[in-house]
């Protein structure tokens, strides 16, 4: 195992103790307790602050599992009472505090008695016209009809009067009565509302895959912060009415102090002495009833917020459990992740040992390394991602348009990719071999799954020297192309030997002695490749195919030109080619013989 896969695997299992931990303190039961609850508002003041129900609708509005409907439902009640006792409240302090009117609405407030009196007395006069009416007759009857319509024609005048000084009396806020109607309609419509409220009960849907995993989880996070909010609002609710009741029960105590003596004395005292009036003692008692009424009602506000509380506290702990049970499996899918993740580094390295003990060609056990590498990363890659996002639920449907588009869009990589398991077959080619390629020819220098490198040489029957330049080519060349290996397994190819006879000899003898020493050299060499091609070919017969070397004549100026094809070795032809020009140096007698 080479340094960065130890690097990589020590990492992995470091990862994988910190998710078995996560995966051991997530197991740990939770402690969640059930209570009540409910939220606030403020209670003296006229507007009603609707904030707790609001609160609890939306929370309960939000997907909820069975185990936190009964929180849900008790956090809907304890909101639904607290508007109750709010709106009560609210309607006391009104009826017992009433608006002072100003200047404006007390003339509003004399308009508006002028007009209802003589509104009255229009009623009274269109009833009394009406009686007449019906007992008369003649013209008698017709002079009264007259009366009537004029009667309810100022009728319905005065009454048009009523209403508009009542709607200018309520702008200007001195109608009381119309605000607390307002208020009970709001109230009744809240109610109405709450009763047809459902809770949005959800069943639990289990879906794999770390991204359902993960979004779940952030739903009940969020959910988490709503439901500390709405907790924090009913406790802040709680302190806020608790510090009102404490300030009212000082006031109450305060004037019970200021006016007990006067009390005491007014118990013994006749009603004409020097204490105070009858009407005096019944406003103070009534000022001591409504306090004590809103002393109770303050106290029984401050319980219910307090239950609300707890409620939702208690959601909040079944919330963090659902969370917990989600965050473990995330956890056992990571753990998942990282023992396929090791597993890959491991199993990697043991096909490494197990075909390193191959006994094989070094470029086979080199090919075969490569393909073993990329299937074993590719599978690993396939799991994990079927991890992180699940199995698809129309898999069929699901690999048929993947593949499709895949197919589409990826086509020239995936004609490659096959293109790559042909060169890595019996018929490919291997790194270090000599092929010729779209024209370019080159040494093999590098195979990957979508792409050949090439080092170009010239032209590689001359001289053979690399050019230099890298040449790279998809592996589409293999499937929709050809490609010459020159690389065959001797490696044979045809070489030619030319030498430019003088005039005035006879060709003939020099002729037949080339073609014996070409023979006697490249005898082993021909057979082997004849055996060779005859396997290559899966051919018996080869009878129109001779490796024997052939020899052409061809008259030039100067003499004639001769040239020998003979078969080599392609690691060899430098050799035998020198071999054979000094072999017929030396037939010829030391005599300067051209060499082209």
């Amino acid at each position: 195992m080479r340094r960065v896969q130890k690097i990589f695997a020590v990492t992995i299992v470091l990862l994988l103790g910190a998710t078995v931990y996560g995966l051991m303190r997530t197991a740990q039961p939770s402690d969640a307790r059930r209570s009540a609850a409910s939220a606030s508002g403020t209670a003296a003041a006229p507007s009603v602050d609707q904030t707790p129900i609001l609160t609890a609708q939306r929370l309960a509005k939000m997907p909820t599992t069975q185990d936190e409907t009964p929180f849900a439902q008790d956090a809907l009640e304890k909101a639904d009472k607290e508007m109750d006792l709010a709106y009560a409240a609210a309607e006391r302090q009104m009826e017992e505090n009433p608006p002072r009117l100003s200047a404006e609405a007390k003339q509003i407030q004399a308009r508006l008695k002028q007009a209802e009196d003589a509104l009255a007395a229009d009623n009274a006069l269109v009833e009394r016209l009406n009686a007449d009416e019906t007992k008369a007759t003649g013209a008698k009857k017709d002079s009264l009809h007259d009366q009537l319509v004029l009667a309810k024609a100022n009728q319905q005048e005065q009454q048009d009067e009523v209403d508009d000084a009542k709607e200018d009396l309520e702008r200007a806020g001195g109608d009381s009565s119309s605000r607390i109607e307002a208020m009970i309609q709001e109230h009744d419509a809240s109610s109405k509302v709450i009763d047809n409220f459902k809770i949005n009960v959800s069943a639990a849907i289990d879906q794999p895959g770390l991204v359902h995993r993960f979004s779940e989880w952030w739903t009940l996070h969020q959910k988490q912060l709503l439901l500390w909010d709405a907790k924090r609002q009913a406790e802040s609710a709680a302190r806020e009415l608790a510090s009102k009741h404490k300030a009212l029960e000082a006031q109450s105590d305060a004037k019970q102090q200021k006016g007990a003596p006067g009390a005491r004395a007014n118990s013994s005292q006749p009603a004409n002495s020097n204490g105070p009036s009858s009407a005096e003692l019944v406003k103070a008692a009534n000022q001591r009833a409504a306090r004590k009424k809103t002393l109770a009602s303050l106290d029984k506000r401050i319980d219910n917020e307090k239950q609300l509380a707890d409620t939702y506290a208690g959601w909040i702990g079944v919330v963090a459990a659902n969370q917990r049970a989600v965050l473990r499996r995330i956890l056992t899918g990571l753990t998942i992740i990282l023992l396929i993740a090791l597993f890959v580094i491991y199993f990697a390295t043991l096909m490494d040992k197990l075909v390193g003990r191959l006994n094989m060609d070094r470029r086979q056990i080199q090919s075969l390394h490569t393909v073993t590498h990329v299937a074993v990363r590719l599978a690993g890659f396939l799991l994990i991602l079927l991890v992180i996002i699940g199995p698809p639920g129309q898999l069929g449907t699901f690999l048929g348009l993947a593949g499709a588009g895949l197919t589409v869009a990826l086509k020239d990589f995936i004609v490659g990719f096959i293109g790559w398991f042909v060169l890595m077959g019996k018929n490919g080619i291997r790194l270090g071999d000599w092929v010729e390629i779209n024209g370019v020819t080159g040494e093999v220098v590098e195979i990957g799954p979508f792409h050949t490198v090439l080092l170009e040489t010239g032209n590689w029957t001359d001289s053979g020297h690399p050019t230099g330049r890298r040449v790279t080519f998809t592996n589409s060349f293999a499937i929709e192309g050809h490609y010459f290996n020159f690389s065959t397994t001797g490696q044979w190819l045809w070489d030619e030997l030319q030498l430019v006879l003088p005039a005035g000899q006879d060709p003939y003898p020099i002729v037949q002695e080339i073609r014996k020493r070409v023979s006697e050299a490249t005898k082993d060499g021909a057979k082997q490749a004849e055996e060779e091609w005859r396997l290559a070919t899966r051919s018996r017969e080869m009878s129109s195919f001779s490796v024997e070397p052939a020899i052409s004549l061809k008259p030039v100026v100067g003499g004639v030109e001769l040239a020998v094809r003979y078969i080599t070795r392609a690691n060899e032809r430098y050799q035998l080619r020198a071999q054979l020009y000094q072999d017929a140096v030396e037939m010829l007698g030391g005599k300067k013989v051209p060499v082209t």
